[in-house]
Protein backbone atom coordinates (compact mmCIF):
# COMPACT_ATOMS: atom_id res chain seq x y z
CA UNK A 1 0.00 0.00 0.00
CA UNK A 2 1.02 3.70 -0.58
CA UNK A 3 1.23 5.91 2.57
CA UNK A 4 2.09 9.72 2.10
CA UNK A 5 3.57 10.65 5.94
CA UNK A 6 3.83 13.95 6.49
CA UNK A 7 5.14 16.33 9.35
CA UNK A 8 5.40 19.33 11.24
CA UNK A 9 8.33 20.01 13.77
CA UNK A 10 8.28 22.89 15.95
CA UNK A 11 12.18 23.52 15.08
CA UNK A 12 12.41 26.94 17.40
CA UNK A 13 11.44 24.77 20.66
CA UNK A 14 14.03 23.10 22.81
CA UNK A 15 15.42 20.18 21.18
CA UNK A 16 13.58 20.79 17.63
CA UNK A 17 16.17 20.29 15.38
CA UNK A 18 17.10 17.48 16.96
CA UNK A 19 13.63 16.04 16.53
CA UNK A 20 12.85 17.00 13.08
CA UNK A 21 16.26 16.08 11.59
CA UNK A 22 15.31 12.16 13.55
CA UNK A 23 11.65 12.24 11.64
CA UNK A 24 13.38 13.11 8.33
CA UNK A 25 15.96 10.25 8.87
CA UNK A 26 13.14 7.80 9.75
CA UNK A 27 10.35 8.92 7.27
CA UNK A 28 13.73 8.22 4.89
CA UNK A 29 14.05 4.64 5.96
CA UNK A 30 10.59 3.79 4.62
CA UNK A 31 10.37 5.61 1.82
CA UNK A 32 11.48 8.77 -0.13
CA UNK A 33 11.17 12.09 0.37
CA UNK A 34 8.57 13.98 -2.18
CA UNK A 35 8.72 17.68 -0.63
CA UNK A 36 10.54 19.16 2.20
CA UNK A 37 8.67 17.05 4.70
CA UNK A 38 6.39 14.64 3.12
CA UNK A 39 7.22 10.89 2.28
CA UNK A 40 5.82 8.69 -0.25
CA UNK A 41 5.98 4.83 1.46
CA UNK A 42 5.41 2.06 -0.42
CA UNK A 43 5.03 -0.61 2.96
CA UNK A 44 2.84 -2.92 4.11
CA UNK A 45 0.05 -2.89 7.33
CA UNK A 46 3.19 -4.44 9.53
CA UNK A 47 5.85 -1.86 8.15
CA UNK A 48 3.30 0.83 8.83
CA UNK A 49 2.39 0.26 12.41
CA UNK A 50 6.44 0.03 13.37
CA UNK A 51 6.58 3.40 11.19
CA UNK A 52 3.83 4.93 13.03
CA UNK A 53 4.94 3.68 16.33
CA UNK A 54 8.85 4.99 15.68
CA UNK A 55 7.80 8.53 14.51
CA UNK A 56 5.54 8.74 17.42
CA UNK A 57 8.44 8.34 19.64
CA UNK A 58 10.41 11.06 18.38
CA UNK A 59 7.66 13.50 17.80
CA UNK A 60 6.21 16.10 20.82
CA UNK A 61 2.68 15.81 20.46
CA UNK A 62 2.60 19.01 22.11
CA UNK A 63 4.32 20.98 19.73
CA UNK A 64 4.44 19.05 16.60
CA UNK A 65 2.10 16.64 14.13
CA UNK A 66 2.05 14.08 12.21
CA UNK A 67 -0.60 13.10 9.23
CA UNK A 68 -0.49 9.91 7.13
CA UNK A 69 -2.99 9.34 4.27
CA UNK A 70 -3.27 5.43 2.91
CA UNK A 71 -3.40 5.36 -1.03
CA UNK A 72 -4.16 2.16 -0.60
CA UNK A 73 -2.71 -1.05 -2.79
CA UNK A 74 -4.56 0.83 -6.13
CA UNK A 75 -2.84 4.21 -5.90
CA UNK A 76 -1.10 4.69 -9.06
CA UNK A 77 -4.37 7.17 -10.88
CA UNK A 78 -4.69 8.75 -7.22
CA UNK A 79 -1.56 10.24 -7.33
CA UNK A 80 -1.06 13.83 -9.72
CA UNK A 81 2.45 15.59 -9.72
CA UNK A 82 2.91 18.24 -11.72
CA UNK A 83 6.20 20.22 -12.06
CA UNK A 84 9.72 19.45 -10.84
CA UNK A 85 11.08 16.95 -8.95
CA UNK A 86 9.49 14.03 -10.84
CA UNK A 87 10.06 11.27 -8.18
CA UNK A 88 10.64 7.38 -9.07
CA UNK A 89 8.22 4.79 -9.50
CA UNK A 90 8.20 2.92 -5.93
CA UNK A 91 7.08 -0.13 -7.69
CA UNK A 92 9.55 -0.10 -10.90
CA UNK A 93 12.79 -1.56 -11.11
CA UNK A 94 15.86 -0.06 -10.00
CA UNK A 95 18.42 -0.03 -12.10
CA UNK A 96 21.94 0.68 -10.57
Amino acid sequence: MLIVAAYDIAITSEGGTRRLNRVAKTCLRYGQRVQNSVFECLIDDLTFAKMRQELTALIDPELDSLRFYNLGTRYENKVIHIGVKEVQDLAGPLIL
